[in-house]
């Protein structure tokens, strides 16, 4: 099966339990978050927002406490994680929402403000680099890209550190056996790549002021700006 066609069934899937078991599975969850927000700085109120992989609107709803103006884009694969985000979000006005493929998105008026969290990591590295530079097109002069995902440990023996500690930190969780087997399940469904590989992609396509701002074992907040 098609990876992307698996990961909209198994979201599809895992989305009613998602959002009550997810602080559970990102043992960083507040830093993790909260860090990436406080990244979304813009000189105005009202900026246009384009979440990639928006799933139940998390990253949007946090934006949307900072910057309640702002018009916002969700796009996802999985049509029970949006329907989630529409409940999440629906005191706000300008949202919009788009059930599909984001890797080839492409809009015409640039964003001030590109998001993702935790979904690029099940694209190939191929489609990883054609989202990027789709990511950097559809950005205004001056937009930002923050993406919070998960990567790949940058050797074999690294990346085995970052899966036991997490493997350790979910165990002990308090989520239930089923929860804990089916979030190991969709595991598989990851295509990480190394953090290092990830940031000079985005600096070939043009990307400055790229970083690295915030690392926990597999979980990176990565940054990059379009400046012209």
């Amino acid at each position: 099966m098609n990876n992307k066609h698996e990961v909209r069934s198994q979201f599809d899937e895992a989305a009613q339990v998602y959002d009550e078991q997810r602080r559970k599975l990102i043992p960083c969850f507040d830093d993790f978050y909260n860090l990436a927000v406080s990244l979304a700085d813009v000189s105005t109120n009202t900026p246009r927002v384009l979440d990639l992989g928006a799933g139940t609107g998390l990253f949007s709803s946090l934006l949307l406490q900072k910057y309640p103006d702002a018009r916002v884009t969700l796009i996802d694969l999985s049509e029970n994680m949006l329907a989630i985000a529409k409940q999440r979000l629906q005191q706000f006005q300008n949202v919009t929402y788009l059930l599909d493929d984001y890797t080839n998105y492409e809009q015409l008026e640039g964003f001030d403000i590109i998001i993702s969290s935790l979904s690029i990591h099940h694209l190939t590295d191929r489609d990883k680099q054609v989202l990027y530079r789709n990511t950097y097109s559809n950005l205004a002069p001056n937009g930002i890209f923050i993406n919070a995902d998960q990567v790949l440990g940058h050797t074999p023996f690294v990346d085995s550190l970052y899966k036991q500690d997490w493997r350790n930190k979910v165990e002990a969780s308090g989520l239930s056996r089923a929860a804990i087997d089916s979030a190991y399940e969709r595991t598989k469904l990851d295509r990480m790549t190394p953090l290092d590989v990830q940031l000079n992609w985005l600096q070939e396509i043009g990307f400055t002021n790229v970083d690295c701002v915030y690392k926990y074992f597999n979980f990176a907040v990565m940054y990059g700006r379009k400046s012209k």
